[in-house]
């Protein structure tokens, strides 16, 4: 079975589509788990929210949803996901309102620990380097972790001899990681807003009968989704960072 595994989807449309039809195409996809962040920074929540419902994902809360429903301060973002959080917030219906409200903070499901940020801090953790992921290794016990909230395709494996070691690395499009062995944290990377360089949006796909994790990119009409942001006045650095993956 198939599992398409997404992230930091952002209020981006056009990426988020590019990303079901790309997985689609690699083969019958029966499950679908995001890891949060579906609106912020972007222009079409509402859309975001309804395709994905539409297709029964599996999804936790991430800080920006947090944020445009109330449950975390906007003076905790900085003044461009302030921005967006609040425009976001001001476009979605009650109905809308009540089910990001709703989304959990972690789940466990298939042998998984689905965070956010991470399985200490879910909401706000930056899991970037081998310190803080062997930090966060007492905080879930399954073999298994996938986080989001950085925007990075990052996979981190652990080896414990006497001392756990911590073995970082940047996923790349199609690498295959074999799930067999040794514990790991898994970034998908980011569907509407990519940070490594690459603007071509990121996924990735879990196949329980081969145990494997697959990294994805695929190409879509960023310059459709910078007009939308331009025209709902959204700050000019969330369109012109979707030309670069910054």
């Amino acid at each position: 079975m198939k599992t398409l595994v997404l992230a930091d989807v952002h209020s981006n449309l056009e990426a988020l589509t590019a990303v079901i039809e790309d997985a689609i195409s690699n083969g019958p996809i029966e499950s679908v788990w995001c890891l949060g962040d579906v609106v912020g920074y972007g222009p079409d929540p509402s859309a975001c929210i309804a395709v994905l419902r539409s297709i029964q994902a599996l999804i936790i809360a991430g800080n920006h949803d947090l944020g445009v429903v109330g449950a975390i301060p906007l003076l905790d973002f900085n003044e461009y996901a302030a921005a967006a959080c609040q425009w976001n917030g001001e476009r979605l219906s009650e109905q809308e309102v009540q089910f990001l409200s709703g989304l959990p903070m972690i789940i466990e499901i298939e042998g998984f620990t689905l965070a956010h940020g991470s399985p200490r801090d879910p909401a706000w953790e930056y899991l970037i380097s081998p310190e803080l992921a062997i930090a966060n290794l007492s905080h879930f016990t399954t073999k298994y972790c996938i986080v989001g909230h950085s925007h990075l395709p990052l996979l981190f494996r652990f080896r414990d001899r006497r001392r756990v070691k911590c073995q970082m690395s940047l996923l790349k499009h199609g690498e295959g990681v074999a799930l067999a062995g040794e514990r790991m944290i898994i970034n998908p990377g980011a569907v509407g807003q990519p940070r490594d360089g690459d603007p071509r949006a990121a996924y990735a796909i879990y196949d329980s009968e081969e145990k494997t994790i697959t990294h994805y990119r695929v190409r879509y009409d960023y310059q459709t989704t910078q007009e939308k942001i331009r025209r709902a006045g959204l700050p000019e650095p969330l369109a012109e960072r979707l030309e670069h993956g910054r």
